[in-house]
């Protein structure tokens, strides 16, 4: 019995010490398989292509982008496209040719690049959408970018204010109206441009119902209002064009909704050389987003009314925390999962809180948080 007995002890403690062994074989195992897969990604190459150079505020997307990879050890071979379709297809194939592990892409049209997007795919490449949201495909991972339908809002709601419908603080204003308006949109192959457009149109839509705005050119409608590429010539003609043939028989403009700062400075340029600008008639309440350093001067100077601002600094983090994290193998922070369907699947997205940027602000918003300094604002 006591034989017995002293078995049965032995091979418990046995039992025991081999469970322990296994328990601690397994932990060494997943922690040299994470380190393993910490080790394979040093080094990588990222590569990282945005729209073009011509807008300020995606020179400084790219730089903040490659910046913070390269910090963490990573290879980036950043790509600019000037806004040409076939220049970014052939540098996003270019750069799954060099051996990239993870691509970010700001597209230029976000349903042109979808057969890059499944060579990707074939080489288990993940993707992640800046900014833009690639559409039609399954083969977009995450996105990161900012609230846009918010954007829309905020851009409607500085028009209001600088119309003194409403005041900053959300309150009602002085002014009752009717005010004659002119709505603008982004460039249609862009799927933020509707995000903005349909949030600017939520909270102006009831005041044009209601007659206290009025769009004298009946031109309400997105199709008629975008501007294809974002391009500012484009926009500076358009308003030319609503001038000429809407507002030639003595009616002033009043306002005017415009999605970028680009476009803003466009349609400023439209107006100034048809009168506005002057004390006996200024400007119209001119809105606009990226707080591009020429519109915020423009703001201080009294001519653009207000920017939405993005910083894009904080893009650039999520960003590069997103890639970091797919790259080690784990899955990255998102806060939406619901709202951005890109007509193949709806995306997990981390969206960012736009600000917006008056003359009454701009220092707290802008200075005081070193995005810009005051020698660059004059």
């Amino acid at each position: 019995m006591r034989l017995t007995r002293l078995a049965t002890v032995v091979s418990a403690l046995a039992l025991a010490a081999s469970m322990t062994a296994c328990g601690s074989s397994e932990k060494t195992s997943d922690a040299q398989a994470s380190s393993a897969a910490t080790a394979g990604t040093a080094g990588a190459l990222v590569g990282v292509t945005m729209p073009t150079k011509s807008s300020e505020r995606w020179i400084h997307d790219g730089d903040n982008v490659k910046a913070s990879l390269e910090k963490l050890g990573y290879k980036v071979d950043l790509q600019y496209a000037e806004n040409d379709i076939p220049t970014q297809v052939n540098q996003i194939e270019n750069q799954i040719t060099k051996g990239a592990k993870l691509l970010v892409i700001a597209s230029i049209d976000g349903t042109a690049i979808t057969t890059q997007l499944q060579e990707a795919a074939d080489k288990h490449i993940p993707v992640i959408a800046y900014d833009r949201l690639i559409r039609n495909s399954p083969n977009v991972d995450y996105y990161a970018t900012f609230d846009n339908f918010k954007v829309g809002v905020q851009q409607a709601t500085s028009l209001l204010v600088g119309l003194k419908l409403k005041t900053e603080d959300g309150a009602d204003g002085s002014a009752k109206g009717p005010f004659n308006v002119e709505l603008f949109a982004g460039s249609p192959d862009d799927n933020n441009a509707t995000f903005f457009f349909n949030g600017a149109m939520s909270v102006l839509k009831p005041l044009i119902d209601k007659g206290t705005l009025k769009v004298k050119s009946g031109q309400t409608d997105f199709k008629t209002v975008a501007i294809l590429r974002w391009d500012p010539a484009t926009a500076q003609k358009r308003m030319e064009d609503l001038l000429t043939k809407t507002y030639s028989g003595g009616a002033k403009v009043d306002g005017v909704l415009s999605p970028y700062d680009g476009l803003s400075i466009g349609i400023l340029s439209a107006l100034k050389s048809n009168g506005y600008g002057t004390s006996g008639q200024p400007y119209p309440i001119v809105t606009g987003q990226d707080a591009e350093l020429a519109s915020v001067k423009s703001i201080i100077a009294g001519e653009q009314y207000a920017t939405i601002y993005k910083d894009t600094r904080e893009l650039a983090d999520v960003t590069v925390k997103m890639a970091d994290t797919v790259l080690k193998g784990g899955k990255p922070e998102v806060n939406n999962t619901k709202d951005y369907d890109n007509g193949n699947k709806v995306v997990p997205s981390y969206l960012l809180d736009p600000v917006i940027v008056y003359k009454s602000n701009y220092e707290k918003v802008l200075i005081e948080t070193g995005y810009y300094n005051q020698s660059q604002l004059g």
